[in-house]
């Protein structure tokens, strides 16, 4: 649902204090066990999704041999609507179903290019690959279509229905056999997907949705507990983005860590309810690039509510530092809140254990660790600069409220917090760095070569 990537979650850590390092590392476990549906297209990549294995000049040890038609199609070879020539190796024993755009398929397959160097093979890898059929290159999409279980099948298929000249790519024609294992269909997409029924409801926010099955009535979500969901989405054209059940598992996550759409309607559901809903652009993705466009429309089941701490409220001070506020060298403002054991500081150097929540200057929190239960630990030279700065005032059992000026948050990134960002922290832990021994990892040019510790050591 980031990384990963899954397409529901909006903001899965865009508002953590974590710049580019370890923090993202240590809250990542909250948020991206949903986001575990990049693992279901690893598939895609190795199957000349995105990025396959670059060509290579010659064979490798273990490449497949081409076939003797690698060069270009029979004249007894099949055509699909759109181009991709293929030909039947191995029938299918019994006509089944054939895979749709929308399913996952497990394959086994080889790649070569026309002058018969292999790019890239899961049989050669010992392990088949499984993808999902509408995330591959267009010539695979289609041609995979016209496959049955059991069946292998050679294609081949030209440049501008695979990379068409994606620079690190294979180039031109690419000549695949395929042999489908098996289909996991995927949900069948409404057939009200293109706009809401006349009969169906609407959110304050504007949301609409359908029920199509009541659970327990038990308790709702709040926006800052956890919930488990299985959903699938899909464009108002018919055409499925993400879905959890052509995955296989249910996704987790935070209610206020996802689309505005999402947060507004599980609040409103419980455990047990299956609903349609039509989310409007505005409470979904927003334009933004690389995410599905427009309203879309998800089938959400949830399946459980996990309670979570309730979030810190914004502080009355959190528009601007009051008059008492002290203010470190690079000018970040702070006022200690507790005082703990007046320990020694941290250092640049050193990893730090705390509990923080943030807020923005108009009050709206956009993370907390408190919520998630668990402090987060990070070396100090990973964190945005006002955090690097201003932990460094801190003791051990030290909260402290931090008012850090945008130069030294995220500096107007895209997706983050934006303007003078608000830190209540409190410092749980100082982790020094492992010291090493003198001279660990340092070659003695002095130090006698074995032969002449020998002869050193038979003298005496």
């Amino acid at each position: 649902m980031k990384r990963f990537s899954n397409l529901l979650f909006a903001t899965t850590l865009a508002a953590s204090i974590v710049s580019l390092g370890a923090c993202q590392k240590a809250d990542k476990k909250s948020s991206d066990k949903d986001t575990e549906a990049a693992k279901a297209t690893d598939g895609n990549k190795k199957a000349g999704a995105s990025r396959p294995d670059k060509t290579t000049k010659g064979p490798k040890p273990g490449d497949l041999p081409a076939p003797s038609d690698v060069a270009a199609p029979p004249s007894d070879a099949l055509k699909t609507e759109n181009g991709v020539s293929y030909k039947v190796l191995t029938p299918a024993k019994a006509a089944g179903d054939k895979p749709t755009v929308n399913d996952t398929v497990e394959v086994h397959y080889t790649g070569w290019t026309t002058d018969g160097v292999m790019f890239d093979s899961s049989v050669k890898r010992g392990k088949p690959a499984t993808i999902g059929l509408g995330k591959v290159i267009p010539g695979w999409t289609e041609g995979l279509q016209v496959m049955s279980i059991g069946e292998k099948t050679r294609f081949w298929i030209p440049e501008e229905l695979a990379y068409k000249g994606r620079r690190g790519s294979p180039a031109g024609m690419l000549v695949f056999d395929v042999e489908l294992l098996s289909i996991k269909k995927a949900p069948e997409a409404p057939a009200d997907v293109a706009a809401p029924p006349a009969d169906a409801r609407k959110t304050g926010l504007g949301v609409s949705y359908r029920v199509l099955k009541s659970g327990d009535g038990g308790e709702k979500p709040r926006e800052w507990d956890k919930v488990e969901v299985h959903y699938s989405g899909w464009t108002t054209d018919g055409k499925m983005f993400d879905s959890s059940i052509t995955r296989g598992r249910p996704a987790q996550f935070a209610v206020n860590g996802v689309i505005a759409g999402w947060t507004d309607v599980l609040q409103q559901m419980s455990p047990g309810d299956k609903w349609l809903i039509w989310i409007p652009e505005e409470h979904a993705y927003k334009g933004q690039p690389r995410k599905p466009s427009g309203t879309l429309v998800f089938e959400v089941e949830l399946l459980k509510v996990t309670a979570m701490p309730e979030p810190p409220k914004a502080p009355a001070d959190v528009a601007a530092p009051p008059k008492d506020a002290k203010k470190t060298e690079k000018g970040v403002s702070y006022k200690v809140l507790e005082t703990g054991d007046g320990g020694a500081k941290p250092l640049p150097t050193d990893k730090v254990e705390v509990h923080y929540s943030g807020w923005t200057t108009d009050g709206k929190m956009f993370d907390s660790s408190v919520t998630r239960g668990r402090p987060i630990t990070f070396p100090l030279t990973t964190v945005i600069p006002g955090w690097t700065d201003g932990l460094q005032v801190m003791g051990v059992g030290d909260k402290v409220r931090f008012w850090i000026p945008e130069e030294l948050a995220y500096k107007g990134q895209p997706g983050k917090p934006a303007g003078m960002l608000v830190f209540d922290v409190e410092l749980v832990s100082i982790k020094k760095p492992i010291a090493k021994k003198p001279g660990a990892g340092v070659a003695n040019p002095h130090a006698p070569k074995p032969a002449a510790v020998k002869a050193q050591a038979a003298k005496k």
